[in-house]
């Protein structure tokens, strides 16, 4: 009896042992790549029980600055250099560890019953549903696709637009039919359950849409986030992300 109240103990003592050993890997995703993330995520938990992986998605912006004033991320995945390059000037994330993760394409989605049309056009209607350019990338590419063709500041003085905290409540206002239209990216489109895609934007009026990834200061210290990085960038993960519509050559 004294034998097998030994054996309990311990194995219990063992599983503590094993618990406070596990390592947290935080992340912090552009919006757009949640589905694609989760499932990378679940792959990658379900032979790894000795790593937790948080996953936090939101506008890259918001995302940035929440990293900015401490909020806790080992990895941070962008839908554009800019806030990598924003939290790398102030020595935050790791400049030397970034890489490339995806690509994408930006798209124009309204009512199934819309016909496809050109992107000047989109000042005929009434509502446009883009994320806030200040924080969000994919507004950031429409703002930048609208100016080039020469209708954004007119846009802008009739109300038309309606800023989305991110690029996926800009594709809900969309698929609920709340707007006349949203600029989404493509992979975000593809998971539309009303909204079709109208246009798509071409590349040359604005940015290459790129996703980079980069490890935090704190993330280059531990060893299961390296590994879990190291891990984003193979070929499991490449083909999650064609699952979902990201391109991995642009």
């Amino acid at each position: 009896m004294k034998c097998k109240v030994l054996l309990t103990v311990l194995l219990l003592q063992f599983c503590a042992a094993a618990t406070l050993q596990a390592e947290t890997v935080r992340l912090s995703v552009a919006a757009s790549m949640t589905d694609a993330l989760k499932e990378i995520v679940a792959d990658y938990a379900a032979g790894h029980h000795d790593v937790t992986l948080l996953p936090n998605f939101g506008a890259s912006g918001a995302l940035a600055k929440q990293i900015e004033q401490g909020a806790p991320a080992d990895i941070f995945i962008s839908a554009n250099p800019d806030w990598v390059n924003y939290l790398a000037e102030k020595q935050i994330v790791a400049a030397d560890t970034e890489k490339v993760f995806a690509f994408n394409s930006l798209v124009f989605v309204g009512s199934p019953k819309a016909a496809d049309f050109s992107l000047k056009q989109v000042a005929t209607l009434q509502q446009i549903a883009l994320g806030n350019p200040q924080n969000v990338p994919a507004g950031q590419y429409a703002k930048q696709a609208l100016e080039k063709v020469g209708i954004y500041a007119a846009m802008a003085q009739a109300k038309k637009f309606v800023l989305a905290s991110d690029v996926r409540h800009a594709l809900m206002y969309a698929d609920q039919e709340e707007v006349d239209g949203a600029f989404v990216y493509k992979t975000d489109a593809l998971l539309a359950k009303q909204a079709k895609i109208i246009l798509t934007v071409p590349d040359d009026l604005h940015d290459k849409i790129t996703y980079p990834m980069v490890l935090t200061a704190t993330g280059t210290k531990s060893g299961a986030v390296k590994a879990f990085y190291e891990y984003l960038a193979g070929e499991k993960t490449k083909a999650v992300l064609e699952k979902y519509g990201f391109m991995l050559d642009k």
